[in-house]
């Protein structure tokens, strides 16, 4: 059997990086196919940062011309509402991350509601649903620019194909021109072609599975010869015996 080859030149939907280690951030800034980023409070958390409006607007000022996502982490609408407006001030190219729902799961369509009708481009994320998708649409502005990250590695985890809730989701947000669906939490490079294949405007991901790029399309004749030869180096390297 011949495996397809996929090829990333053919790609439409864009990569964005996700993640919260600055100096990272600025060097797959110099790569021209990573068309923006994304962060949240977890990110920065393990990445040890403290300040988090001083690290925001480090990320802003060294990444000024491409769009990246800050998260809101009040747990009420109007701390939402009062945050996400802060946070849309710190830059132009500032998409504020609001989650779908509070901690107790109640549905964030008022905060989201009124930040969209104040015109603050919203990424509206952790959606898990198309019934999700629909309430955010209704709860979003049509007029205005919007992002909606749906966790298709998330859904994975569970068991599920998230490749009909991609996309389905696609096919109701696409009913708009200014909102924009994201695959996010990838769990591996191949996430990147099915998010292309079932329409996704964005897929974002870490550099760990950015990384794998350059193995995009390589001979898997020699990628089995590589395998093989690093089990033998590192055994080797290790002084194994039997």
């Amino acid at each position: 059997m011949v495996a397809v080859v996929p090829d990333v030149a053919g790609l439409t939907v864009e990569l964005f990086a996700d993640g919260a280690d600055l100096p990272t951030m600025v060097k797959m800034a110099e790569d021209p196919l990573i068309k923006g980023f994304t962060t949240n409070p977890t990110l920065m958390r393990k990445a040890g940062i403290s300040d988090y409006e001083a690290f925001a607007r480090r990320v802003l000022a060294a990444i000024p011309d491409r769009p990246i996502s800050l998260e809101v982490f009040a747990d009420d609408f109007d701390g939402m509402v009062e945050q996400a407006t802060k946070i849309a001030g710190w830059g132009p190219n500032v998409n504020v991350k609001v989650p779908v729902t509070t901690t107790s799961g109640e549905f964030c369509g008022p905060a989201i509601s009124a930040l969209s009708e104040a015109g603050v481009t919203l990424n509206v994320t952790a959606l898990f649903t198309v019934e999700q998708v629909d309430a955010v649409l209704e709860a979003l502005r049509s007029d205005v620019p919007a992002f909606i990250s749906v966790f298709a590695g998330r859904i994975a985890d569970t068991g599920r194909d998230p490749m009909p809730i991609m996309r389905e989701s696609a096919r109701r947000i696409h009913e708009r021109k200014d909102t924009r669906l994201i695959w996010a939490s990838p769990r591996e490079l191949l996430n990147v072609f099915q998010a292309d294949e079932v329409g996704c405007d964005i897929i974002t991901a870490t550099d760990g599975i950015l990384g794998k790029l350059g193995s995009v399309g390589k001979d898997l004749d020699e990628f089995s010869l590589d395998t093989v030869r690093m089990f033998f180096d590192d055994a080797s390297s290790a002084g194994y015996s039997i």
